[in-house]
Order: C-alpha cells, then sequence, then structure tokens
C-alpha cells in the first residue's frame, strides 16, 4: 500500500516518537546511577522528567498545529496538580506547550533554510503553589530537512574561450551550483551536472561541473562561438529532484592555422612616366582568414628587372602591400617592368606548418605610360663669369636644353624676369646664347641668380627651368675712401712724434703735412704730430684733407677730410674740454640746465596766461545788457484813473511804501523771482528824499538779502516821481486832444503797425477821421 504525504509524515512522527522514548529511558537510567544533587538547605531529588531531543519536518502545509512531542514528569500524578510552562527560541509564538498534558505543538511553518533548531526550557510548577517541582530543563527541537530548494548557478550565465582546433577533451571552463538544503540528510543537496543544448561540440563532467570539448578540429573560420545550456540536479538526479540551469557562451579564438593566399596569379598596372618618386603604384593584398597577428603579413619584391626601381611596404591597418616608385620613370628609356612578389605570416604557429607554406606568391607587370614632358636642359645650374667693364651686347655664355619625348620637338629660350628686374641680360630664342643687356656694377651686385625657361615650339605650355649664376668680375672703378667719417683730438702738449690716431682705414693712402704725418700699411694708417705747442684759442680744430692713391690699373684717387679737435688735457694724456667757447667761459650752464631753466619760464607764461583769462571770465556779467534781461518787476495798484496826468484818481502813498515784506527763501543759483509786496503807508516827504530813501532801502534790502542773485544786475523800480518833464505819452490824451502830430509814417512798418496806422493815420480810410 503506498503512503500518502500526510501518512508519511505521520510515519515519521511516530518513528521519532519512538526514538524519544527510547532516549528518555537511556536518560532515566543514566540519571537514576547519578549522584543526587545538592542545593543550600536541601537535598536535590533525582529529576523525574520524561523527555528527550524533539524533530519536526519543515514546510508543514497542514491546517491545524503539528503535533511535536509530549513532556511528562514523575512528579505528575494525573490529577491536575502539576501545570507545564514553556520559555525559550519562538515559545509562545511558534511552539505552544499544554499545561495540563505537556504537549508541544508548532503552530507555524517552519524552514530549516532560515533556522535550523530552537533551543527552549520546560518546567513543571505546582499549580497550587506555583514553585516548581523539577528544576528548569533545557532541549533543542531540530528542524528536519526536505528537498524544497533547486540548485542555483550563483555566478551564471557563463563566457569562456577555448582555441579553435583544440584536441577532444580541452577544458573549457567550469560551472558551480549550489543548493541551500542540508547536506548531511539525504541526497537533497547532492547534485549532478548534465548538457542539454551544445552537443556533439562540447561535454560537461557530471560531478564537477568541468565543461570540455567533445569534437576534435573545431573551425573557428567556420563556426566562432556555440551557446551551451548546462543543468544541475539535486537528488543524485533521481526522478523527483529539483534542478536549475545556465547558459555557457564558448567562443573559439583564432590559432594561424591558414595561410596567406593572393586571390590572382598575376596583376598589372598602368603609371604615367611624370609620376613622382614615393607615389604609388598599386596595392595588393593575400587574403588570410585568420585576424589579429596571425593575419599579419611582409610582403616582399623576390625576382624582377625593377628591384631598384620600386620598393614594397606593408599597411599596418589594412595588411595591404603598398608598391612606390624609388626613382624616375622614363618612357623612352623602359615602358615595362616585371616584379615577382611574396606574401608570407610573420608569426608561423609550428603545430599547424603540415597546412602547408605559409607564404604565397604572385607577378605584377607595370606598364609605363608615355607623356608629353617640358624640355630638360643639359646642366642643373649654369656658372658662368663676365667682367663688370663688359659693354653691352656682350656673349657671357649658352645654355641647352632638348626635349624628351621621342618627337623631339623645337626647343625656345627665355629669361624668367622676375629673377632679372633690372633687364640686365637677354637670350637668343633659338640658340640660348646669354648677352648684356645693361652696363655691370660689380659694386651693386656681385652675383646675378637668374631663370632660364625652355619651351616647346608645338606645345609652348611644357616649360623647363635651367638655374644660371653670373659672377661679376671687378674692375679698379671706385677711387679709395675713408671707411668711415673719422675724428679724433690732439693735447695742446703734445709732442712731436706722438700717435693720435691708429688704424685709420682706408684702401690705399701716402700723405702727409708739416702738422701731421701719416703712416700707412695694408690700407691702414696713423697720425703722428710733427710739432708741438697746439693752442686752442688761436686754432680749436684742424680740418686736414687727405689725399688717398690706390694701386689698381689704372689708379684712382680721392680726398677725404679728417677733423682734429685741439684740447686740454690732463697728465695721463686724457682729452678734458676741447671747445674754445668752453675755456673762454668755464663756468657757463650745461645744456641741461638751459633746457630746465627753459622748461621753468614756459610754465610761468602758461600759469600767467591761466590767470588772466580767469580773472576777465569774472568780470563779464551773467547778464550782458538791458534788452536780454527778461525779469519784469510789476506794480498792481488795482487803481484805474484818468491818466497819468489824473493825480487825483490814485493814492501816490503806494509807490513811496518803502517798507517791503519778503518771504525768505533758500537761495540758489539762479536769477530769482523778484516779486513786490505791500508796505505800510508813509507819509508824504519832498520827492529827492523820496528817491534817495527809496533807492538806499532797496541796496540795503539787496545786501542782505539770501536769494538776491549773486551777480551785478539792473533794478527797475517802476517809479516816476511827480512833475515829470517829459508830457504825457498817454494814447488815450492823443486822441482827444487838437495835436498836429503825423502818424502816416506807422504804415511804412508792416503788417504788424498796420491797426496803429488805421487808428492814427490822417488818410481818408482813418478810424476816426
Amino acid at each position: 500500500m503506498k503512503l500518502g504525504k500526510v501518512e508519511f509524515c505521520h510515519f515519521l512522527q511516530i518513528l521519532a516518537l519512538f526514538l524519544c522514548l527510547s532516549g528518555m529511558n537511556q536518560a532515566e537510567l543514566s540519571r537514576s546511577r547519578s549522584k543526587p544533587y545538592f542545593q543550600s538547605g536541601r537535598t536535590r531529588t533525582k529529576r523525574s522528567w520524561v523527555w528527550n531531543q524533539f524533530f519536526v519536518l519543515e514546510e508543514y502545509m497542514g491546517t491545524d498545529p503539528l503535533y511535536v512531542g509530549k513532556l511528562h514528569s514523575d512528579v505528575d500524578k494525573g490529577d491536575g496538580s502539576i501545570k507545564y510552562i514553556l520559555s525559550g527560541e519562538g515559545a509562545s509564538s511558534i511552539f505552544i506547550i499544554d499545561e495540563n498534558t505537556g504537549d508541544i505543538h508548532a503552530t507555524k511553518r517552519l524552514d530549516r533554510e532560515e533556522q535550523a533548531y530552537y533551543t527552549l526550557r520546560a518546567q513543571a510548577l505546582d499549580r497550587l503553589t506555583n514553585k516548581p517541582v523539577e528544576p528548569e530543563s533545557e532541549f533543542v527541537i531540530k528542524i528536519q530537512d526536505i528537498n524544497d530548494n533547486e540548485p542555483k548557478f550563483l555566478d551564471g550565465p557563463y563566457t569562456a574561450g577555448v582555441p579553435e582546433m583544440s584536441p577532444v577533451g580541452t577544458s573549457v571552463v567550469q560551472v558551480t551550483a549550489t543548493d541551500a538544503d542540508d547536506p548531511t540528510y539525504g541526497n537533497s543537496a547532492r547534485v549532478v551536472y548534465s548538457i542539454l543544448q551544445g552537443q556533439p561540440y562540447f561535454s560537461v563532467e557530471p560531478k564537477t561541473g568541468v565543461i570540455k570539448t567533445a569534437l576534435p578540429n573545431m573551425d573557428r573560420e567556420a563556426k566562432d562561438q556555440y551557446l551551451l545550456v548546462i543543468q544541475a540536479k539535486d537528488m543524485v538526479g533521481q526522478n523527483g529532484g529539483l534542478s536549475g540551469t545556465t547558459s555557457v557562451t564558448v567562443t573559439l579564438t583564432d590559432v594561424n592555422d591558414n595561410p596567406p593566399r593572393f586571390p590572382r596569379r598575376s596583376y598589372q598596372y598602368n603609371v604615367p612616366e611624370s609620376l613622382p618618386v614615393a607615389s604609388v603604384v598599386a596595392r595588393i593584398k593575400a587574403a588570410d582568414a585568420d585576424v589579429g597577428p596571425n593575419a599579419e603579413m611582409e610582403y616582399k619584391i623576390v625576382d624582377g628587372d625593377g628591384l631598384g626601381v620600386f620598393k614594397i611596404s606593408v599597411d599596418k591597418d589594412t595588411q595591404e602591400g603598398i608598391i612606390t616608385i624609388q626613382k624616375e620613370l622614363d618612357f623612352e628609356a623602359k615602358t615595362s617592368y616585371t616584379l615577382r612578389i611574396e606574401a608570407a605570416n610573420m608569426h608561423v604557429d609550428p603545430r599547424f606548418l603540415s597546412l602547408g607554406p605559409f607564404s604565397d606568391m604572385t607577378t605584377v607587370k607595370i606598364i609605363v605610360e608615355d607623356v608629353d614632358e617640358p624640355p630638360v636642359f643639359t646642366s642643373r645650374l649654369y656658372s658662368m663669369v663676365v667682367s663688370e667693364a663688359a659693354k653691352v651686347g656682350t656673349i657671357i655664355g649658352t645654355v641647352a636644353a632638348h626635349d624628351p619625348d621621342a618627337s623631339n620637338s623645337p626647343v625656345r629660350y627665355s629669361i624668367d624676369r622676375n629673377t632679372d628686374l633690372e633687364r640686365y641680360f637677354n637670350i637668343d630664342a633659338n640658340s640660348g646664347v646669354i648677352t648684356t643687356a645693361k652696363s655691370l656694377d660689380r659694386e651693386t651686385n656681385a652675383v646675378h641668380n637668374i631663370t632660364v625657361l625652355a619651351m616647346e615650339s608645338q606645345n609652348p605650355a611644357q616649360i623647363g627651368r635651367g638655374y644660371v649664376a653670373i659672377t661679376i668680375l671687378d674692375i679698379n672703378d671706385n677711387a679709395p675712401e675713408f671707411a668711415m667719417e673719422y675724428e679724433t683730438t690732439v693735447c695742446e702738449n703734445a709732442q712731436p712724434g706722438q700717435v693720435w690716431l691708429d688704424s685709420l682705414c682706408f684702401r690705399m693712402v701716402m700723405y702727409f703735412t708739416f702738422l701731421f704725418l701719416f703712416l700707412y700699411l695694408d690700407n691702414t694708417a696713423t697720425v703722428l704730430t710733427r710739432r708741438n705747442g697746439f693752442r686752442r684759442q688761436e686754432q680749436s680744430v684742424f680740418y686736414l684733407p687727405i689725399f688717398i692713391v690706390d694701386s689698381g690699373s689704372p689708379s684712382l684717387s680721392s680726398t677725404n677730410t679728417l677733423t682734429i679737435r685741439v684740447c686740454d688735457c690732463d697728465a695721463d694724456g686724457i682729452a678734458q674740454t676741447c671747445n674754445a667757447e668752453a675755456y673762454i667761459l668755464p663756468a657757463g650752464l650745461s645744456t641741461g640746465a638751459l633746457i630746465a631753466i627753459l622748461a621753468c619760464v614756459l610754465t610761468l607764461l602758461v600759469l600767467v596766461l591761466l590767470i588772466v583769462t580767469m580773472r576777465r571770465r569774472k568780470k563779464e556779467p551773467l547778464i550782458f545788457d538791458e534788452e536780454r534781461d527778461i525779469r519784469e518787476n510789476i506794480v498792481r495798484y488795482d487803481d484805474e484813473g484818468g491818466g497819468e496826468e489824473d493825480t487825483e484818481a490814485f493814492d501816490m502813498a503806494a509807490l513811496r511804501n518803502l517798507n517791503i515784506i519778503r518771504d525768505t527763501k533758500t537761495r540758489r543759483d539762479v536769477t530769482p523771482e523778484i516779486q513786490f509786496l505791500s508796505r505800510p503807508t508813509f507819509k508824504s516827504i519832498p520827492d529827492n528824499v523820496i528817491f534817495r530813501e527809496f533807492i538806499w532801502e532797496r541796496l540795503k534790502e539787496a545786501d542782505v538779502d539770501p536769494c538776491a542773485p549773486p551777480y551785478d544786475s539792473l533794478q527797475t523800480y517802476a517809479f516816476e516821481g511827480n512833475g515829470s518833464v517829459a508830457e504825457s505819452l498817454s494814447s488815450l490824451d492823443s486822441v482827444s486832444s487838437n495835436s498836429d502830430q503825423n502818424y502816416d509814417y506807422l504804415s511804412d512798418w508792416g503788417p504788424r503797425f498796420k491797426r496803429l496806422a488805421d487808428m492814427y493815420g490822417t488818410g481818408p480810410d482813418c478810424l476816426y477821421s
């Protein structure tokens, strides 16, 4: 009869209980043979516990609490006087005990991988006195493992590499799986490995997990990567065991097992003969299926008629052979070249020498094409000489050039005028003869470097260049002269024969005077005095004409002047002062002192001009004239009378009020607006006193008024006084009087005075006529 899971668990519990009872019997037997334990004041009696180590299965899935075991004391007579208590790890939360029977149950699902055992303490108490009847004892509940964890590859997925062409059994990589179940109990943690994907190329060791090659001669060039799936299964791989998988990517690494091979046995390239040296003619490449260092190659020319004309090198990036020119090509000399080129691997693996030679050969034929070349001179540089005395048209030399092509076209010559700007030379266009076109001067230009152009008659675009260096030969056409302007000194107390100027340089000299003697050697001369007794008062400077003659043919001469100053010298012959003025006025001012005095005088003049300008500006009034003074002083009387002659219509005392009351204002830098306010009425006094007091009072007010303008100004008071000498100018009186005044001239003043002309005119259209 097959047992279900529940029945199997019950069977295990019964078996565990049987073992516990057997253990308790042994424990009781051992305790009965032991000596009693004495505690202070009383004798410890033999413990009468019936118990042992308990076991419980993990991952219990039932609904009822899982029975663990039973505690029982010999003191317990079954009458309910003893109660059991439980303490320690998981007490009350995971494990509970029936205080009457001592039965222990687990209330939660347990996991051995989380905690493998629990340590608890049990005690039997007297129910009435609540005192222990037995000492507290400790016991352990162990969690029994079941196969509830599958193997896991903690380091997966894996990547590995193995050289191609490896023999069978070559180790690739080792994989490892771990199982969290108890390795000491059953086969739950015993793992075996197997390969699910990757056969027949690879295999795996069942116990170690080492992956090895299973086929020989695996070629990277055919397939360079494989994906393996490895399985790990517990329970020693038996049915019902748990499993886990991982992937392993295996890459075949390259080895040099493929020799280089040229795709073609021969190559042909056409190049123009005008191709410059070091130019690339062609690129060839031998195919190699390997990669990296295994595909590195070297090329070399092993045979052919172009060994000295061409060379081959390797491009490190593309592994191509680059053929370049070493010498100039000439179609007229040789029209083709043949080269035998070899390509070989640089790193050969001895294990694969049997696969054949790791090199290959090919033939390269190079065809030289003809091009129209410019004329070529017979010499790259021509050297010619001509005397500077040569006349215009003198033949200097000849240059020659020819057309190197088979057509041998005629050549015409010309001078590149950029190299002969002054046009000193000419060249015959047909013969290449160079002649002088101007007079030459070696002292101006000793060597002329000119470029001669040779062009084909049939194709003027083809131009060759030749270089000519023309050296000008010297003739005696320059008179000797001083190399520089010489000036020396002589002391007043100089003795005859004393040297005063050494190494006077010129081209050729022979001359002496009664005062000085000149000695010459190698175009240099020494000046000696011939007498003594020089005085600055008599003559302070000597200007000596020097006659110089060279030794040329014909000889040339010139006269130069040597300046000698007479100086006052100290005992050592060192000049102190050399000017006659300095001797007469030894206390004179130096140039620096004169400049300083002049600067001071100019500074004083500038200061004086500045002061005068500032004073003139202060005297100028801010208000220049009466016409520009736009201020007005208005006196308002609020009284209308019968005109100026009517003195009875208003009180004149209003004009005689001198006490003006003003509001105090802050002074400003602008012209203030003057306003006149009412004053107390004063008693009328004679006119001259009134005017004097009026003006005096206004003057004092202007002096103390902070609002008065800070400059002189014209004050208008509108005070006329009594009995003016002038008659009334009132227009009202003029209309009513019998005045014979003629106002017809107002019509001539323009449209602005037309209204007045109509009022006072005497014409027929007059308003009042």
